[in-house]
């Protein structure tokens, strides 16, 4: 199951972002599905945290990241949905612009049958 959610991500991001993640990981923790994906910035997105503003930079890279994610929200919670069986509850992320890591956590409506 976390291979099968970590390659729907990548082909999320692929199709949804443009880019796809260099690696891509999935836990499964009780009710808790924690995604990872390590170097989702594109190219410009470094630069532009790397700008002589970089603070508005990586603020800029946030704010549109976020908005992204929000509009792709549906995908994200049928695609963990359909893979888990699970409801999603809710939904948390955040990225750096330092590492160009990504983390998704999902919690479900209930603990997953793990074996």
């Amino acid at each position: 199951m976390e291979a099968e959610i970590s390659e729907a991500f990548v082909r999320f991001e692929r199709e949804y972002m443009g880019r796809g993640p260099e690696e891509a990981r999935t836990y499964l923790v009780d009710d808790l599905v924690i995604v990872r994906l390590r170097g989702v910035l594109t190219p410009a997105e470094r630069q532009l945290a790397k700008s002589d503003d970089a603070a508005h930079g990586r603020s800029l890279i946030k704010q549109v990241r976020m908005e992204l994610v929000e509009k792709g929200r549906p995908l994200l919670e049928a695609l963990v949905r359909d893979i888990t069986g699970q409801t999603v509850q809710s939904l948390h992320t955040d990225i750096s612009t330092v590492t160009g890591e990504r983390i998704f956590v999902f919690s479900l409506a209930a603990p997953l049958a793990l074996a």
